[in-house]
């Protein structure tokens, strides 16, 4: 009877989550001005904010960091400073966002079989987010999370509006992106022989004709871009330990 019922129980347990996350942070930061991602953020460099959410999220097994040749060092040593534990390894991009994910995505353990892709220039991301955006991507092979626009946006062509779209069904898509490995492992091969030019990962996976899920993104989940973003981190910060 013991036996029965420890396996009884056993069963009622939900599936642990394990999710690999590929950070790419290969960018030259030229909008910026200088390299964003070493750049303090209330004290802390961004990439470490960034790497430390990550690292303090239960469903992440293992962080794999993709940037450029001249950053694994630092970004080696921050890790080690920092006692990131679950980042398994830092390796060097590609020319562009694809070839660095595809990088990235080959060092991931073998056991992995779901897969979180994060901006490693978007520090703010909450746990609450990354918990609802992977359980999500679990669930259906694919999601990513996203916010309505604020702002009524124009399709201009030749410096002249040519129309406005519905800004109720306009989302700007944020990051971790969650895909089943080997869906974005395809996605991104196909898209890469194409010569298909993406902004994100979930554009490779729509390219498949499969949809992605939309879960609560947060207008905290800032990518850091140009220094207003940085500032506006900071404030961020500053409002966050007020409440």
């Amino acid at each position: 009877m013991p036996g029965l019922l420890s396996r009884l129980f056993s069963r009622a347990k939900p599936r642990a989550i394990r999710c690999g996350v590929v950070v790419p942070a290969a960018g030259s930061s030229t909008r910026m001005g200088q390299d964003k991602l070493l750049l303090p953020l209330d004290g802390v460099p961004v990439i470490v904010r960034t790497l430390h959410a990550l690292d303090n999220c239960p469903h992440v097994a293992e962080i794999v960091v993709v940037t450029r040749g001249d950053l694994i060092v630092p970004i080696s040593n921050l890790c080690r400073d920092g006692a990131l534990s679950k980042v398994k390894c830092i390796v060097e991009g590609g020319t562009t966002r694809t070839q660095s994910v595809q990088a990235g995505l080959k060092e991931l353990s073998r056991s992995i079989d779901l897969v979180a892709i994060h901006d490693g220039a978007r520090p703010l991301v909450s746990q609450a987010l990354l918990d609802e955006v992977i359980s999500r991507g679990e669930q259906c092979g694919a999601a990513a999370p996203a916010v309505p626009v604020k702002d009524t946006i124009k399709l201009v062509r030749d410096g002249m509006v040519e129309r406005t779209p519905d800004r109720s069904r306009l989302y700007a898509i944020q990051t971790p992106q969650v895909f089943q490995r080997d869906l974005i492992v395809s996605a991104l091969e196909k898209a890469e022989v194409e010569g298909a030019a993406l902004t994100d990962d979930c554009s490779a996976v729509e390219r498949l004709g499969i949809g992605v899920a939309v879960t609560q993104g947060s207008y905290c989940n800032l990518k850091l871009t140009t220094p207003e973003d940085l500032a506006m981190a900071e404030a961020l910060l500053a409002w966050k330990e007020e409440l």
